[in-house]
């Protein structure tokens, strides 16, 4: 079953996020931790991780 990704709220104050990188392709398989973007908020960048196993199916920004 697919399950739609969204950019998690970094602070209790963040309202805008830019993405800086995507580290994984679409069609790879992930695996818990691995690292799938990098976005930056006005306080920090960050890598974003995924928690279960799966397949990135597709990127819609």
């Amino acid at each position: 079953m697919a399950e739609i990704f969204e950019m998690p709220q970094a602070s209790p104050t963040m309202e805008v996020g830019t993405l800086l990188a995507w580290r994984k392709q679409e069609g790879e398989e992930l695996a818990p931790q691995d690292v799938i973007a990098e976005v930056e908020t006005d306080k920090a960048a960050m890598e974003i991780e995924v928690f279960d196993r799966g397949w990135l199916l597709k990127v819609l920004v």
